[in-house]
């Protein structure tokens, strides 16, 4: 986008023509819920198994991370609040080839996303009604979620309001019964309930520090999300108020939702029981003795596929305007309805991400682990922009090229150098876990794409450049 200035040296905010429809209750919710996920009501399981207690340590170092890099999003949203968000940070501070590829990444990440989890939505309609076609399922939310997504982004906010109270519920219902459990000793898990799970049974590292730190790429997928509070700068009503507000409550939601959670959890139920695949909310519940306990957290996690879906769709249509914006799309995915809601992208994503159904049933079951490898690395992609980003958005403001931000990050550069170091490492991580690595290799091959598409790009915006003298005249 070619902007002009301000006296201040800042970007004007365009007019964007989004309605400003999510109100403060919309938006904080939408950050709460960005950070609860079927990463934590599902995949935790699996983790635990792998490394005991100490994934309560785990979520806890990568929430600090997320914290910084939430941080670094709040002081470039206040500075310059955008629908294009990162991908419009990046295109400014480390020119437009990583605004068009951060871009296209994030919207990779959603619409891989978006496949999986509405498969995962129709298995989970499968628990209660086995006699309709998965596929039927898998249509209907597609179709429901799609027009809430065309509607207008004030009927999306509500949805996604409800979405993420009903996991907010569930989980500070469990923390609550837990903490009943463990001090008052009531139900059928009163007498083995004990703190002191967390570090009996082969103690805090059961299987070694290094087997610990290897969870930490399936942690930081559950943390997947978060930073979709940015994308809603756009069209919130009053940013400058709604955002930090938002952004500030994360340590406390982290504490709460992940490392309260674990915590509570782990002392009900020992480490050992835990088993890949299954829920560790159900495991909980079951020991407790809650009635219907797999049918609870069936619901929970249904909402939160569903969730994913709706957020996937709305994230995607707005990155793709942006791109369109700058040139770097199709024109026609520019658009906007008449109720302001950027329909063409909307409409392509979810095209693909109904193609990815059809391809989930064919693929073989290992195929959903290979689409969280992929879109934990597009994640780390978009977060190492916002990161980068905020370094260079930092040292011009020390120059006098900027005006600073009134939401300053704690920690100035130094908090988004550890955060970006951490990142560096997790893909270290990922690069060393066989099935992880998969991921690394697709980042590679799309790297590929997008560097032929973009020169592309620059051959065609060339060739339209020279030609214009010929139509002018």
């Amino acid at each position: 986008m070619n902007e002009t200035m301000t006296p201040d040296g800042a970007p004007p905010p365009p007019e964007e023509g989004y309605e400003r429809g999510l109100g403060s209750r919309q938006v904080q919710m939408i950050a709460i819920g960005g950070a609860i996920g079927v990463g934590l009501f599902l995949g935790a399981g699996a983790n635990i198994a792998k490394a005991g207690p100490s994934l309560i340590l785990m979520y806890a170092l990568a929430g600090v991370v997320i914290f910084f890099i939430m941080r670094a999003l709040g002081e470039l949203l206040l500075y310059r609040p955008v629908s294009g968000s990162f991908a419009e940070y990046a295109r400014e501070f480390l020119g437009p080839f990583f605004g068009y590829a951060t871009g296209w990444t994030y919207w990779l990440m959603w619409v891989v996303t978006g496949m999986a989890e509405l498969t995962a939505a129709a298995i989970y309609v499968h628990f209660w009604f086995p006699s309709i076609p998965q596929w039927v399922s898998a249509l209907v939310f597609l179709v429901v979620l799609f027009g809430v997504n065309l509607i207008s982004v004030k009927i999306f906010g509500e949805v996604e309001f409800w979405f993420s109270m009903v996991k907010v519920t569930a989980i500070i219902g469990m923390i609550v019964i837990g903490l009943g459990v463990l001090t008052l000793g009531f139900s059928d898990a009163g007498d083995t309930a004990s703190v002191s799970h967390l570090t009996a049974h082969g103690g805090f590292f059961p299987h070694g520090v290094g087997e610990s730190l290897m969870t930490l790429q399936g942690v930081m997928f559950a943390y997947l999300a978060v930073e979709l509070v940015g994308v809603t700068a756009g069209e919130s009503d009053n940013p400058e108020k709604t955002l930090p507000k938002a952004i500030n409550t994360l340590p406390w939601r982290i504490i709460i939702f992940y490392v309260g959670a674990l915590v509570v959890i782990l002392s009900i139920v020992k480490w050992t029981e835990f088993q890949p695949g299954v829920s560790p909310f159900v495991a909980a519940f079951d020991k407790i003795g809650i009635p219907l306990a797999a049918g609870i957290v069936n619901f929970v996690v249904l909402t939160a596929a569903l969730s994913s879906c709706n957020s996937g769709m709305y994230s995607t249509g707005r990155m793709l305007r942006d791109l369109a914006a700058n040139a770097e799309a199709p024109r026609f995915l520019g658009r906007l309805n008449s109720r302001k809601t950027p329909a063409a992208g909307v409409t392509l994503s979810v095209v693909l991400m109904g193609a990815g159904v059809v391809l989930n049933y064919v693929v073989p079951e290992k195929a959903f682990g290979y689409v969280v490898s992929v879109a934990t690395a597009a994640g780390i992609w978009t977060w190492m922009m916002i990161l980068v980003s905020h370094l260079l958005y930092r040292r011009a403001v020390a120059a006098g090229r900027l005006p600073a931000s009134s939401f300053p990050a704690p920690g100035g550069s130094a908090g988004s150098w550890l955060a970006l170091l951490s990142l560096l490492f997790v893909t270290v991580l990922i690069y060393l876990d066989p099935d992880g690595r998969v991921s690394l290799y697709v980042g590679a091959l799309w790297a590929l794409l997008l560097g032929i598409g973009y020169a592309v790009l620059r051959s065609r915006a060339a060739a339209t450049r020279e030609l214009e003298p010929e139509y002018a005249d």
